[in-house]
Formats: C-alpha cells, sequence, structure tokens
C-alpha cells in the first residue's frame, strides 16, 4: 500500500504535531500562578493573624472568668481563711493559684478548688508569660504591684487587625 502525497498531507494535519508546550506558553502558565500566588499569599497570613487573635482573646477571657470565679468564691467564703490576706481585696495572688487551686473553707478534707487547669499560652509570644494587674495598680500600668492579680493581658508588641495593641486587649 502506497501512501500519496495528498493522503500524507491529510495524516499530518490531523494527527497532533510532536513535541511540548513551546517557551510562550510555558512563560504564560508561570505568570498565571505567579499573579494568583501573589494574591494568595497576603489573604493567607491575614488568616493566620486572625487565628492567633482569636486564640488570644479565648485565652484572656478563660483567665479572666477563672479570676471572677476566684473572687466570687472569696466573697462567698468558700475559701479557707489561712489563704487569703488582707490587702488582697479577694483576689488570687498569682496565676498559678488559680491552677494550684484554693483550701475550700470548712473542709477537713483539704478539698481544694480549682479554678484552671493550666496557664494558657499567649499565642502572639508563644509563652505562658502575661502581664498581669493588680487591684491596687493604675488601669494603665504595665508593671505588677504583686499584691494579688485583678487583670490579665498579652506581653506582646504588635497590633490587631482592629487596630488595639494586644496590651490594651
Amino acid at each position: 500500500m502506497t501512501i500519496t502525497g495528498e493522503a500524507l498531507r491529510v495524516v499530518r494535519r490531523v494527527l497532533p504535531r510532536e513535541g511540548g508546550y513551546s517557551f510562550v506558553e510555558l512563560i504564560v502558565v508561570a505568570a498565571i500562578i505567579l499573579v494568583l500566588a501573589t494574591a494568595v499569599l497576603p489573604l493567607s497570613k491575614v488568616g493566620i493573624q486572625r487565628q492567633k487573635e482569636v486564640e488570644l482573646r479565648r485565652a484572656l477571657r478563660e483567665m479572666r472568668t477563672a479570676i471572677d470565679h476566684y473572687k466570687d468564691a472569696a466573697d462567698l467564703q468558700q475559701i479557707s481563711n489561712l489563704e487569703l490576706e488582707p490587702d488582697d481585696m479577694g483576689y488570687p495572688p498569682d496565676l498559678e493559684t488559680l491552677v494550684k487551686g484554693a483550701t475550700k473553707a470548712g473542709d477537713a478534707t483539704q478539698t481544694r478548688l480549682r479554678f484552671l487547669r493550666r496557664i494558657p499560652t499567649d499565642p502572639m509570644t508563644g509563652e505562658a508569660e502575661w502581664g498581669l494587674r493588680s487591684y491596687q495598680d493604675r488601669p494603665e500600668s504595665t508593671s505588677w504591684g504583686g499584691q494579688n492579680v485583678f487583670d490579665v493581658y498579652s506581653t506582646a508588641g504588635g497590633t490587631g487587625l482592629d487596630g488595639i495593641r494586644y496590651s490594651e486587649w
């Protein structure tokens, strides 16, 4: 069987050419991928920061709630008077007291009231170190007087997505 010139031209038009993509096609695809990547990268950074901020708010709320529960228990005289100092105004002396617990008043078995399982880590700094304020400190104070723990704040130096510094949350 012989193939004529006309049949050979038809076969060449129907069958795809040999080889791969041209250099221009590869550059166009790479440029499209680059544009898409530059659009996604800032969104992922904001998403990560937003997630850390949500975790920071949760940790602060957890500790502040534990401080409030300790204060309520002290006011209701559920904590042994041996553990309460007159100057502490019913607030815990430190964050570790919320984890260790306080001896329940009038309980011969020395049952302890616990308010936190552990001190949460600050997601912005990655450490379990928090700024503390006592009842006697000024509201804007950045140094802890050491008398008791009235409030906690983050020691991270950054600013949140809402424009407020983390230490003011």
